[in-house]
């Protein structure tokens, strides 16, 4: 039986990979980016509606360049948005086996520019890691995971 779950769990994971190569998602290790179809401030707008709009909250948006600039230090636009689906935190913070993952919450999805002139897109690649983890918090983090891939399909190229 265990056999039979590791390997849907295989199987479920290689389509997901395979799927998002054909999506133009470029992976570096436990990172995930994708060009915007949209230009900064634009994907910054409407990515933060549609967070609302799918019953998340934002719980802060953190402007790097601004700060960087406050410290003397010039960056391009960054901002890194912080998102909370309650339910799945919920899930992982009601339950002291998996507190020790509450550093990873809330979600956070990142919009920059870079040299180039391009706004991206980049978040944690969650399946990446959360088999590390196990347990009732891996599907959790797998569930917040493909919610936000949902979110963020209509910007990305």
């Amino acid at each position: 039986m265990k056999s039979r779950i590791y390997m849907a769990i295989v199987l479920l994971f290689t389509g997901y990979f395979a799927l998002a190569q054909n999506q133009n998602m470029e992976t570096k290790g436990v990172m995930i980016e994708n060009e915007s179809k949209l230009g900064f401030t634009m994907t910054v707008d409407q990515l933060s509606e549609a967070i609302a709009a799918k019953g998340w909250k934002i719980t802060a948006t953190h402007d790097l360049q601004e700060t960087m600039k406050k410290n003397g230090k010039s960056v391009l636009p960054v901002k890194v948005i912080e998102l909370c689906n309650p339910g799945h935190a919920f899930k992982i913070l009601g339950n002291d086996k998996y507190r020790d993952v509450s550093p990873m919450l809330p979600c956070r999805i990142s919009v920059y520019d870079k040299a180039d002139g391009k706004t991206y897109i980049s978040r944690m690649n969650a399946p990446a890691f959360a088999s590390m983890i196990g347990g009732d918090a891996e599907k959790t983090i797998l569930e917040a995971f493909y919610d936000t891939e949902e979110i963020l399909k209509e910007f990305l190229k």
